[in-house]
């Protein structure tokens, strides 16, 4: 048997991927420089997510008969990284559009339904959210209370929905409620669209980090919604939760290698240009080595992320895999942004300097999407099955 027989891991992208990220990078270096305003002015990057819609950065998990252009999940991580690293309230805006909402209903629409919410979808004319946490169902989904009653041919929904992100901008969501006392098998997904009487936005969260990322109550009074816009079938909404979450996932880990990527680029470029007379890093050992390890950590956790998305590219079950990479790559992203901060000193905390943001922002990346206490019980749970 020769070399080139032997199959091997192939660590690099493919040349399509490779333009599609510069292609990105191209993207966020001309549209996102306004991060520090969004973030200073609690303002949604408006703009920049019509031209992601443009570029078509808003279908990359729907398939080409739908519009989309279907380059999956491995493209998704590419290019939410690259984004991320510049603006992290944009990245998780295309985030949750992309892996929590197109993707599901990719999966878990019918025909009829992709043909209905698609077209306007993919072109970032209608934003999606996806509205699973309540008041006293966070990490215990399950838990959840907002009601859907089924009367003929409609549904009344009834309830509450809490820390929604793009809540106050989206069009369309995904609503999980309680069609049955069941706990789990009592839960059902359904689509609503946001100009139906009944749905409204309420509180908005005043936030840490991701300050241009509106995150919201979504509250829902007696909203009739028709039968067809239940998703698969009724009760089923627990198990359409939990697979979307898988993708959901690796779109956090994703904005959370961005983060740590820009957080380590700051720090090299401070190494650098701390020079003695012979023009050497005069930087002390200890912050090189820990230079070091985050950069090493940086491209491990790269490497947990597109393994996990590929086997989810490959319709193969990934939630150990995806909680591995989702906590792993945001307690990096934390320890990043706290290095950079502690080493440019109090220039590093003020808030005009972009290393006191990235400490920001980077805290959510361990919160939601499962928090990584959460994400450790996913891990240890896959591995003992």
């Amino acid at each position: 048997m020769t070399t080139s027989e032997v199959q091997v891991a192939d660590f690099q992208l493919s040349p399509k991927l490779l333009e599609f990220q510069q292609k990105v990078r191209n993207y966020a270096k001309d549209h996102l420089g306004g991060a520090a305003v969004y973030d200073a002015e609690t303002e949604f990057p408006r703009e920049a997510v019509e031209v992601a819609g443009k570029l078509g950065l808003l279908r990359t998990t729907v398939d080409e008969e739908y519009g989309g252009s279907a380059m999956g999940n491995l493209a998704s991580c590419v290019m939410l990284e690259e984004i991320n690293a510049v603006c992290v309230s944009t990245g998780v805006t295309i985030s949750v559009h992309n892996s929590l909402v197109n993707s599901l209903l990719g999966k878990w629409c019918s025909h009829e339904q992709k043909a209905r919410w698609f077209p306007k979808l993919v072109t970032g004319e209608w934003l999606g959210a996806y509205c699973l946490s309540e008041a006293f169902s966070g990490s215990d989904a399950a838990a959840l209370r907002c009601t859907a009653e089924k009367q003929g041919d409609h549904y009344i929904l009834n309830g509450a929905k809490l820390w929604i992100t793009t809540g106050s901008e989206a069009q369309l969501f995904v609503i999980f409620a309680r069609t049955s006392e069941d706990r789990v098998k009592g839960i059902s997904a359904f689509v609503v669209e946001g100009s139906w009487d009944g749905v409204s936005v309420g509180k908005k969260e005043r936030k840490l980090g991701l300050r241009g990322s509106p995150t919201t109550e979504i509250v829902l009074d007696n909203v009739k919604v028709p039968a067809d816009c239940l998703l698969d079938t009724e009760g089923n909404g627990f198990t359409i939760a939990l697979d979307t979450l898988d993708g959901g996932r690796l779109g956090i880990a994703s904005q959370a290698l961005g983060i740590a990527r820009a957080a380590i680029d700051m720090i090299g470029e401070h190494i650098a240009s701390q020079q003695d007379k012979r023009g050497r890093p005069s930087a002390s050992q200890p912050i090189q080595w820990e230079f070091a390890d985050l950069a090493s950590d940086l491209d491990a956790y790269r490497f947990l992320t597109w393994r996990a998305a590929t086997l989810r590219d490959r319709g193969i079950r990934c939630s150990t895999e995806a909680a591995m990479a989702k906590s792993c790559a945001s307690r990096l992203a934390n320890r990043a942004a706290r290095s950079a901060v502690s080493l440019l000193g109090l220039a590093g905390a003020t808030g005009t300097n972009p290393a006191e943001r990235l400490l920001r922002d980077a805290r959510i990346t361990e919160i939601y999407e499962g928090a990584t206490d959460i994400q450790r019980l996913v891990i240890a749970r896959g591995l003992l099955a």
